[in-house]
């Protein structure tokens, strides 16, 4: 025996309003045509659903086991309905979003919390990643953004990219160190210091072999290679080290005061931070906000960056 789910459904709307009219108005029905589907229903189970003459309605037990079911039915019917709303406003869904791992620490997760706390039903997948891995998760279809510096070696034109903030590198150190007690800073001033490594893979590696030739040397002494963000910091903190990064991040640092900017002028890269998507894949609503609120944080950012930038007594 196939009982219509409909049927379940009207029969719950009738025991919980309490009147077979209140049911028809709840659910946009008229009340004859819900008297019709209690009639079929009984003619289907071949048993009473309510108990003769009794006002309000009372069922019988058959009737309320299977307005019970109808409840359950209504209920999952509800939630599929804000299921499809929530995912086509985007209030709803999974987001992947890889990133270069400093950037993603120092600022896209802060951006990802406030997101969370004006969308809290978005899920979001962080992964770690430079842009060789990038572009191929987002070829495959394992992440929708992808946050990471990018200068001449665009992609190609399979990819659409959206930029956050032009590129910014500097030298970064402990505020105590001794060479921001300098007068002025010479070339020779970098090599006498250890120096911490770029992450494998980083765009911050090249940019660290430029800095190399612009002062004129073959390498720097490395004691320290391969850390997080984190461990970067802490390493900075505790010791007289310096590290090539970019000035947002050591930026988005300044409330703990451990690393200050080293005001030694060093060769700038041709980059800028934005967000990586595959051109002409289908998008989610709740990608498209996430990536607009990350945009819309950048632009409030942009400006404030930049003024601290200019704060900067550059070759002191």
């Amino acid at each position: 025996m196939r009982l219509n789910e409909r049927h379940l459904i009207q029969l719950a709307a009738v025991l919980d309003t309490g009147s077979v009219s209140e049911a028809a108005a709840l659910l946009g029905m008229t009340q004859s045509a819900v008297s019709r589907s209690l009639s079929m229903l009984e003619a289907r189970i071949e048993q009473p659903l309510f108990v003769r003459g009794r006002r309000p309605l009372q069922a019988t037990p058959l009737g309320e086991q299977l307005a019970i079911h109808g409840r359950a039915i209504l209920a999952a019917s509800r939630h599929a309905t804000d299921a499809v709303r929530g995912y086509v406003t985007g209030a709803r869904g999974v987001v992947r979003v890889g990133g270069v791992p400093f950037f993603m620490d120092a600022m896209i997760s802060e951006m990802i919390a406030s997101f969370h706390g004006d969308e809290p039903e978005v899920t979001v997948e962080q992964s770690y990643g430079n842009l060789p891995e990038l572009t191929s998760a987002l070829e495959a279809g394992l992440i929708d953004l992808g946050i990471v510096p990018i200068g001449s070696a665009h992609p190609g034109p399979a990819f659409d990219f959206f930029e956050l903030l032009p590129g910014r590198n500097i030298v970064a150190c402990r505020p105590g160190h001794p060479l921001m007690r300098r007068a002025r800073l010479q070339a020779v001033d970098l090599t006498a210091y250890p120096w911490i490594a770029p992450l494998p893979g980083s765009p911050l590696m090249s940019d660290l072999q430029m800095i190399l030739m612009s002062i004129g040397v073959s390498e720097l002494s490395i004691r320290y290679s391969g850390g997080s963000l984190m461990s970067v910091i802490n390493f900075l903190a505790g010791s007289n080290a310096l590290a090539v990064l970019p000035f947002s991040v050591v930026f988005a640092q300044r409330k703990e005061n451990r690393v200050v900017v080293l005001p030694y002028d060093i060769p700038q890269p041709n980059r800028s931070l934005g967000i990586l998507r595959l051109a002409g894949a289908p998008r989610t609503p709740a990608a498209d906000r996430l990536a607009h609120h990350i945009m819309h944080a950048f632009d409030d950012l942009r400006h404030i960056i930049q003024r601290h930038e200019n704060a900067v007594v550059w070759g002191r």
